[in-house]
């Protein structure tokens, strides 16, 4: 599944709008601790966190990720918006907790 056929099958919002929406998500990883998810996440996995630090971007960058998925409503600011753009890290936002998030990724066969 990409990016674009995840939103579209989710209703969920993409905050960044310079991202390739084509990229495949091969994976999920579900984390806060930026550090432990530096060590243990993998390319081309989808990142499904609440953290809303502008360290996000960078991480996802390190270790490859497809996207960024920010759960459970937290509030991005436009600084991590316009630091992904320039990345070309496409954020999704939803509503849901992690879990749920999760859980959603999982019955949509990623």
């Amino acid at each position: 599944m990409n990016i674009k056929n995840l939103i579209e099958q989710t209703g969920w919002k993409l905050a960044t709008e310079k991202a390739d929406l084509n990229t495949e998500i091969e994976g999920v990883y579900c984390g806060d601790l930026l550090s432990w998810v530096m060590g243990n996440g993998e390319p081309g996995q989808a990142w499904i966190t609440v953290q809303v630090h502008m360290n996000i971007v960078a991480v996802a960058k390190l270790r490859e990720f497809s996207c960024i998925l920010i759960a459970d409503n937290a509030n991005l600011t436009p600084e991590i918006i316009d630091r992904a753009e320039g990345e070309e890290i496409a954020i999704i936002e939803t509503g849901i907790p992690v879990f749920e998030s999760a859980r959603k990724l999982i019955e949509l066969g990623v």
